[in-house]
């Protein structure tokens, strides 16, 4: 990652859907207040400095160097063990850009600093995670080797790893199917199912679907607690695309929110758009019915599905925060950006990985909108490296 690409300023007005920068003077003084080492008449934060003093992570004394170390390296981007106010104030604007989650995520696997992902880096960082140790991934599969080539010494520039992680993301869904698919038969039981979904698919789950998966699982498929590979990909797909239901809901309804629709109706609806299929409008009226029992759907069973309207209410929350100074208020928001960080970054074993709707930098926005002359830079890296923190656990 270019650092001239990181220090190029966000100029930008309140509610545009990007975050102002901070002010240079006081970002210094934030920096020298907690950089411990100076050289050649500059000051310098260590590792230590900015994971466990500055940001107040990894606070006991039996903490893992190789998790501070590997959280501050997506700052200290000259990898030489140091972070200057340089690098700071560049990661400060880097949480300022549209795609800030996906630069923070490659950052994060860019582990010697060259702009570049390579398959030692991803390999390292991943297994660095829990749910990799729950459901380890197969790192000689075929779909590693497409893009790390089949010898994996293929490197992957910022724009090829952002889809990487996208397609990572569906990929370790369908691993996971198969290693609980013991027999090779195609099916997997509803607690298996909700096993995946919760670890891996976390992101995609409001309140209503998490509570209704074995449920929903066992009446799609009949009664059987079995799972088939279809009904798992087009449970998956539907969540996916709730934005596009509703739209088919919206033509039905001729944008009616309050009209009942049957499914038959929704079907008809549904025919001008191919990415919709019979077996996940079924499940669609499925979730549907464990909700209210009508046999019809309307607007508002939409949402209560939808992965966006959930995080929605994650920022009005967050909207309505003027500023943070205590650890206890800290932590409220740590635990509600952590529920939009894994929405974000649902895929590579929880810890980083896209399919990157919403980014958080909407979430920062809301914030910010919200705050009276506090610095963006001291609070939002205080909530995406705990994140990172909560996510990622060095063995």
């Amino acid at each position: 990652m270019l650092m001239d690409s990181l220090l190029v300023r966000a100029s930008c007005e309140e509610g545009s859907g990007y975050l102002k920068r901070a002010n240079t003077e006081r970002l210094h003084e934030i920096f020298n207040q907690y950089a411990s080492q100076e050289k050649n008449g500059e000051r310098f934060m260590t590792s230590s400095d900015f994971v466990r003093t500055y940001l107040g992570l990894y606070t006991n004394p039996d903490y893992n160097p190789d998790s501070v170390n590997l959280l501050a390296g997506i700052v200290d981007t000259s990898k030489d063990g140091l972070i200057s106010f340089a690098e700071f104030q560049a990661f400060e604007g880097l949480l300022c850009v549209p795609d800030a989650l996906y630069k923070t995520a490659f950052q994060l696997f860019d582990t010697n600093g060259n702009g570049m992902v390579a398959f030692d880096e991803f390999a390292e960082v991943m297994r660095k995670t829990e749910l990799h140790r729950r459901m380890p991934f197969n790192m000689d599969s075929s779909f590693i080797k497409l893009y790390f080539g089949k010898d994996k010494q293929r490197l992957i520039s910022y724009a090829e790893f952002s889809q990487f992680l996208h397609d990572f993301h569906e990929e370790y869904a369908t691993e996971a199917f198969k290693k609980f698919d013991k027999d090779g038969q195609g099916f997997i039981s509803a607690l298996d199912f909700q096993d995946i979904m919760l670890s891996i698919k976390s992101h995609l789950l409001t309140k209503d679907v998490r509570d209704n998966l074995v449920a929903a699982a066992s009446t799609g498929q009949g009664g059987r607690s079995k799972v088939s590979f279809p009904y798992f990909m087009a449970f998956n797909s539907l969540l996916n695309n709730m934005e596009l239901i509703k739209r088919i809901y919206l033509n039905a309804t001729n944008g009616h929110r309050f009209e009942e629709v049957t499914k038959e109706r929704f079907l008809h609806s549904a025919q001008m758009m191919s990415q919709i299929t019979p077996l996940e409008v079924d499940i669609l009226f499925q979730l549907c019915d464990l909700l209210h029992q009508t046999g019809k759907i309307v607007y508002s069973d939409l949402v209560a599905l939808t992965p966006e309207q959930y995080f929605k209410q994650i920022t009005k929350r967050l909207a309505e925060i003027k500023a943070v100074s205590s650890p206890d208020e800290r932590g409220v928001i740590v635990q509600i950006l952590e529920s939009g960080y894994r929405f974000v970054l649902g895929s590579i074993g929880g810890a980083v990985g896209a399919t990157a709707v919403y980014p958080i930098d909407l979430v920062k926005t809301r914030m910010q909108n919200q705050r009276t002359g506090s610095l963006v830079g001291e609070l939002m890296y205080r909530n995406s490296f705990d994140c990172f923190q909560k996510l990622v656990s060095c063995v």
